[in-house]
């Protein structure tokens, strides 16, 4: 049995929609910038989920893994991302809430 073509076909997936942004010079490190790359990060994974699910549909692709990892990540990264957002939101209520 040749296994030499086995993982050849794989599809390349983001591996980490919420890795290490790159920053232009003009937004350098600020949160801001690193928060918008971060959100284009989810953004772009959540395109290609939706890319490959309409793939497999039209038949182009074969391998229902990739697909399924895909949406899976894409999935977890929407949580996070609105985790994070609702956890900002709560912060600056409470805030706003202190007497000073």
């Amino acid at each position: 049995m040749d296994i030499s073509r086995v993982g050849s076909d794989f599809i390349k997936i983001n591996q980490n929609s919420f890795q290490r942004v790159q920053n232009d010079s003009t937004t350098k490190n600020s949160f801001s910038g690193i928060l918008k790359g971060y959100l284009d990060n989810v953004d772009s994974s959540l395109k290609q989920s939706s890319n490959l699910t309409t793939k497999v549909a039209t038949g182009e692709i074969t391998n229902l893994h990739d697909v399924t990892i895909a949406s899976q990540k894409a999935k977890i990264a929407l949580e996070l991302t609105v985790t994070v957002r609702d956890k900002a939101v709560e912060s600056y209520n409470e805030i706003m809430r202190m007497q000073m």
